[in-house]
């Protein structure tokens, strides 16, 4: 018998070194708006059905507890007026705005203290 577990909501957490610069990045290039703040943590929502968004202090002291590499990917409409957007606000895009062979098209930026955050539009593949 397996249990059915009752989800209200989500959370991304991410260990960085510096929160308000963290802070910045979401809520002046991804809508987020600050909610909670402390002084060892952030925490960022939106009023839709993003992930809210918890930015934890990193102890200097201990190496990282999750692996280099974090990708947090954020499901949009209009993602050709959120390039346009993002590169008015100098946004620092690392993968520009292109098309995967299943359809998606998708950017990817990178916050201050390396993670990235992909925007992708999913529509149908080219000739379906």
């Amino acid at each position: 018998m397996s249990a059915e577990v009752n989800v209200t909501g989500s959370t991304v957490v991410l260990d960085v070194v510096d929160p308000p610069a963290s802070s910045r990045f979401f809520t002046t290039h991804l809508g987020y708006r600050e909610v909670l703040a402390g002084e060892d943590f952030v925490v960022l929502a939106r009023g839709d059905r993003a992930p809210d968004v918890l930015l934890r202090q990193r102890d200097l002291e201990l190496p990282p507890a999750r692996p280099v590499g974090v990708l947090v990917s954020f499901a949009v409409t209009g993602i050709a007026a959120e390039d346009e957007r993002l590169r008015r606000e100098r946004a620092h895009i690392t993968v520009p705005l292109h098309r995967e062979p299943w359809g998606a098209r998708q950017l990817e930026l990178t916050g201050p203290e390396g993670f990235v955050v992909q925007l992708v539009e999913w529509t149908a593949p080219a000739g379906a």
